[in-house]
């Protein structure tokens, strides 16, 4: 039951996800996929977000749709009740805090960064407390997938999102840094990264 629950959360999260960028995109009248524009793109970032959203989905449909038993090594360390309410529980808590926080940025919502297409600095609700919250609650939901269904294919898809969070942060970084200055700066002195 617990694994169907987290592969219903991930499975809602990437819908709304989907459809709250369409409807942001409509909203402002421009495209706010980033990942192919200006002089950084972000190839690999990009790449490695989608070979962990379509797969975690993916394997939530079969999740739902199949009557399987795991045996990997994974599998047998972490399966457990605790292990498992806690991962839908992360799984629930991560898919709305990415999906809240992506809401509240609004208008400045963007999937990836280049220079000239940033939205104002959001620096209110959950980016009162991390600069990065959308990329906190993904990280969680798929570490929540981890746990309600351990083996070796959720824990790739933790770790192939883990790497394409880094690199992109980094990348976002330096382009709010070169656009936005000084006030990037301040707000980044007063609100940390993660958490």
């Amino acid at each position: 039951m617990v694994e169907i629950i987290s592969a219903l959360s991930v499975l809602a999260y990437i819908t709304l996800f989907l459809i709250l960028t369409l409807r942001t995109a409509h909203a402002s009248g421009r495209s706010v996929w980033l990942f192919g524009k200006g002089v950084k793109q972000q190839v690999l970032p990009a790449f490695l977000f989608r070979i962990s959203f379509v797969g975690a989905a993916v394997y939530s449909i079969v999740v739902l749709l199949a009557d399987r038993e795991a045996t990997d090594p994974i599998h047998a360390a972490f399966e457990g009740p605790v292990s498992n309410l806690i991962g839908s529980v992360l799984a629930i808590a991560g898919g709305g805090l990415a999906f809240y926080s992506q809401v509240h940025m609004g208008r400045s919502w963007r999937i990836g960064a280049a220079s000239g297409e940033l939205g104002r600095i959001v620096q209110t609700g959950p980016f009162a407390f991390s600069r990065n919250p959308v990329f906190v609650g993904q990280v969680l939901l798929f570490a929540g997938l981890l746990l309600a269904s351990p083996n070796f294919v959720t824990l790739s898809f933790l770790l192939v999102l883990i790497v394409a969070v880094h690199l992109q942060v980094l990348i976002e970084e330096r382009i709010l840094n070169e656009d936005l200055g000084d006030a990037y700066q301040i707000y980044c002195r007063k609100v940390r990264r993660w958490i």
